[in-house]
């Protein structure tokens, strides 16, 4: 939900709200296409984020129901790899949501602030989000959106945000629909305006990992048409990422939905299983979630590394 809150927290500007309902204002974490994203402070003085859609949209019926949505999918998804949503005021001239704050880095950021990561990092951060993208799905949600910036890095793992244009799998976008995403991130159907589903997820997890591992997207960072063109006739450029991730994102990133792997594979994959029970609760225990956010599922043995 937190759109891009990896510029940190810069000062409220003259025109910004300094209160609202209960919340009081006191920073900027960003600014999206939907709304800005305010850190706020509730009565109890715990932090949280503050999404306000932007005036311009209060009017538009379509604006709201996605913000709406955002909040309703945010709220569908395990606590443990998403920002709690913890209030929903959608009512008046200033609908906002309210999440809990997660003070780290977005991927984005602390790729871009310290460089491509490799080794035993990369491969938490790869079981990380990929426990996250398992989780989403089977919340029914498809994200749409995923990308290094909607990904932070709490102290407590990495988080996903900004559901902001998520879908259930029944309802995802056809041709007739305005396409939406981001780019450089974005599987060649959904580029294309076709019927999405939870494969684009996938694509874009495989593009997101690449970015980690070698500081650049997969497809390039010129112009948007150059990315859109490679993204749907070119091979990614996966630069010095090594086996067996290399060949992971390599399948995620294939042209043709149906030859990606699922989430829930690209786990036990991770994992070097090739089947397996419980992988939620495993994949938390590798990526050093606390037990305590874990979804109810029965604990089984972390699998070792090697």
């Amino acid at each position: 939900m937190a759109g891009t809150a990896d510029q940190g927290v810069g000062r409220l500007q003259p025109s910004d709200p300094r209160q609202l309902g209960p919340y009081e204002l006191i920073g900027r974490l960003g600014v999206g296409a939907q709304g800005t994203v305010y850190l706020g402070r509730a009565v109890s003085g715990q932090r949280v984020a503050v999404k306000l859609l932007h005036p311009d949209l209060t009017e538009d019926a379509g604006a709201r129901g996605r913000f709406v949505r955002e909040a309703m999918a945010a709220k569908k998804v395990a606590r443990f790899c998403a920002a709690q949503v913890l209030d929903v005021q959608v009512a008046g001239d200033r609908p906002y949501i309210v999440s809990e704050y997660v003070p780290g880095p977005s991927l984005y950021r602390l790729v871009k602030d310290n460089g491509p990561v490799s080794g035993g990092p990369l491969e938490r951060l790869a079981i990380g989000t990929a426990t996250a993208l398992v989780a989403i799905h089977e919340a029914g949600i498809v994200h749409r959106d995923l990308k290094p910036a909607n990904v932070l890095i709490g102290p407590d793992g990495p988080r996903v945000i900004d559901f902001g244009i998520a879908k259930a799998p029944a309802t995802t976008a056809t041709a007739t629909s305005r396409v939406l995403g981001t780019p450089a991130y974005m599987a060649p159907e959904q580029i294309r305006g076709d019927r999405v589903d939870a494969s684009v997820d996938v694509f874009a997890w495989g593009a997101m990992m690449a970015y980690v591992a070698t500081g650049r997207p997969p497809f390039g960072t010129d112009s948007i048409p150059q990315v859109v063109q490679r993204i749907l006739a070119a091979e990614p450029d996966l630069g010095g990422m090594v086996e067996p991730l290399r060949g992971l994102v390599r399948d995620c990133l294939a042209k043709d939905r149906a030859a990606r792997p699922p989430a829930r594979q690209i786990l036990l994959r991770l994992l070097g299983q090739e089947a397996g029970h419980h992988v939620l609760a495993q994949a938390a225990t590798l990526a050093g979630v606390p037990p305590s956010h874990t979804p109810a599922v029965p604990r089984t043995p972390a699998v070792p590394r090697t």
